[in-house]
């Protein structure tokens, strides 16, 4: 990156109002909740659901399976991916955002 690109950068985060800790602890959620859709939810993009189910949950509930990151995958954390996927709001976003890429191929 840069020089000039850096503060642009900084801007553009500071206008988000974006925890850098909470995109730690989603990418960390990430990497637990893709395995278990993969698993749980064949046939469907695991990286769009797993977006989407990542952005339905709780901060409680991604701290919990991102801590999971570096032990395993849990029932725990399947139980909490299991429940978000069947919220009317992850249900919307991932039949809004992957149901054009289902039926596309």
């Amino acid at each position: 990156m840069s020089l000039r690109a850096a503060p642009l950068l900084l801007l553009l985060l500071a206008a988000c109002d974006v925890n850098p800790a909470d995109l730690v602890a989603r990418q960390a959620a990430k990497s637990v909740v893709r395995p278990i859709v993969v698993e749980k939810l064949p046939g469907v993009p695991p990286d769009l659901v797993t977006e989407c189910l990542i952005d339905n949950m709780s901060a409680a509930e991604i701290s919990t399976i991102a801590q999971e990151a570096a032990t395993g995958i849990s029932p725990r954390s399947t139980e909490i991916v299991v429940a978000t996927a069947q919220r009317p709001k992850a249900i919307e976003c991932i039949t809004r955002e992957g149901l054009p890429l289902i039926l596309n191929g």
